[in-house]
């Protein structure tokens, strides 16, 4: 929830002041970490590498399971996402899904390593479209609500950077641990055998990550009035989703940003293995300097953003990107190549990963400028319903263009064309939709500039107003004294 300055507060034409508590900033980044965790294991990093290497399920079983998953993938999104809005309890529409699905979520992940159903191809072939779409449903369920949150808790695009630069170190955080635990755990030159600890070390995770999630809920707060509004139809609120120009020029965008983030985080795993030939420790050193850059450089990038705007930094960011994935192709298996290139991905991630939820942030403002109704969720979902298909795709596209080139997912050691087709699917493939992206995102993205931040800035004038009539709400029922404290009443808060 917004905080309001004394002067906004005596007359709300004026101005309106944000500032957000940090342990709220800091809840939101760990509940942000909490979700990668989880999420980037099971969806990214490991599971197509576990059924492939260590359970020996077939890459064109594996592409099949992705493809058939993508559309549950993409279909539950808008559903739930359109569901949340509607509901209305004394937590809010946000924090009791986030509160209460931490726990499901946690269980969910744990079923994705203790396959039950058989070990012949199809047994696990229908095991792993089963856990994708178990663990999938609770992970929309929670991430809807961390997507939709940056758009209610502030409005300004400084504000929300800030408030995403929490996200991108705690978040980041939570994803590299997601991805170093398999490349330690999973990676082994001279056998395809499953580490004893793979799976108990899977449950720890899971519970601290659960655990972590549930106590972030209670420092997180979001727009209270919006509760009080009339909910659009779920057709309704679908169609006008897709009669707002920005959003589909987002989307254009997101979809193959989504493809190449898959790609980068979910099969640098192979990459490691057979490429570099990194095993245990030293596997997760790419790994390291990516995000140890990453995270160095988002403090940069949200200076950045003050004087260049979103939209020009994350076009950086994302052509940076590509230069260094074409430069990773270009290394070969040379040690000191890889590290430089990687240098570079790690730079231009930064701001690919710092303003991704301010874009989309400010796309729901649009539609609120269109339809008066805030519509967090609803655009969480579908965003989901037109990219995460990108994520199947993505592992398809992958896993499809290795065995093209001879790759033997029972052979520790692979061929020299095997290892080129690791290399380009790798590398290529998210450097191409790093271009694509930054082009539709200059050509067709147009919520930049100084008209862009007057309609925002009378936008944030109407959310006061509405405070305003909500606080009136309130007296009428009696509720005003928690609500009143709730919305004035910390001191402390800072930018």
């Amino acid at each position: 929830m917004t905080d309001i300055d004394d002067n906004a507060k005596s007359d709300l034409t004026i101005n309106f002041d944000e500032r957000l508590p940090v342990k709220s900033k800091i809840a939101f980044g760990l509940s942000q970490a909490s979700i990668n965790l989880l999420q980037v294991i099971a969806l990214g990093s490991a599971i197509t590498f576990y059924f492939n290497i260590k359970l020996g399920l077939s890459e064109e079983w594996i592409s099949l399971a992705w493809l058939i998953f993508a559309i549950w993938n993409a279909l539950n999104d808008p559903l739930f996402g359109i569901l949340q809005e509607r509901i209305n309890t004394d937590m809010g529409r946000r924090i009791p899904v986030l509160r209460f699905g931490a726990l499901f979520y946690a269980l969910t992940f744990i079923i994705c390593w203790f396959p039950f159903m058989g070990n012949t191809q199809i047994a696990l072939f229908w095991n792993l479209l089963l856990v994708l779409f178990l663990f999938d449903s609770m992970f929309t369920m929670v991430g809807l609500v961390i997507t939709a949150l940056p758009a209610e808790m502030c409005i300004t695009q400084e504000a929300r950077s800030n408030l995403s630069l929490y996200n991108v170190i705690l978040g980041s955080v939570g994803a590299l641990f997601a991805m170093v635990l398999p490349l330690i755990l999973l990676t082994e030159e001279s056998s395809t055998e499953l580490n004893s600890l793979f799976q108990p070390v899977m449950v720890l995770v899971a519970l601290i990550a659960g655990t972590v999630l549930f106590f972030s809920s209670f420092a997180l707060t979001e727009n209270e009035y919006a509760r009080t509004e009339e909910p659009l139809g779920f057709i309704d609120s679908m169609i006008k989703a897709l009669k707002n120009r920005e959003f589909l020029a987002f989307e254009a965008m997101n979809f193959f940003h989504e493809m190449a983030f898959t790609v980068v985080t979910g099969c640098m795993i192979y990459f490691v293995q057979y490429v570099v030939r990194l095993q245990g420790l030293l596997a997760s050193l790419p790994l390291i300097i990516v995000f140890v850059l990453m995270l160095v450089f988002s403090l940069l990038a949200d200076r950045m953003v003050k004087r260049r705007g979103l939209k020009q930094v994350y076009i950086i960011g994302l052509m940076v990107s590509s230069a260094g994935l074409i430069m990773l192709f270009l290394s070969g298996n040379w040690l000191i190549a890889v590290m430089l290139s990687l240098v570079i991905v790690g730079i231009g991630f930064a701001p690919v990963t710092l303003i991704w939820s301010p874009l989309l942030a400010d796309v729901i403002d649009f539609d609120e400028i269109l339809t008066g109704k805030r519509r967090e969720t609803t655009y969480a979902g579908m965003n989901a319903l037109i990219t995460k298909p990108a994520i199947s795709v993505a592992n398809a596209l992958f896993l499809l263009i290795i065995n093209g080139f001879g790759f033997d997912n029972t052979q520790s050691i692979q061929s020299d064309s095997a290892i080129f087709g690791i290399q380009a699917g790798f590398t290529l493939i998210p450097a191409i939709c790093f271009i694509i992206s930054a082009i539709t995102l200059w050509k067709w993205y147009k919520l930049d500039g100084e008209e862009w931040i007057a309609k925002k800035t009378e936008l944030g004038k109407i959310h006061l107003q509405k405070e305003k009539e909500y606080i009136g709400y309130l007296k009428r029922e009696g509720k005003i004294s928690k609500v009143y404290e709730k919305l004035y009443g910390d001191s402390e808060k800072e930018t």
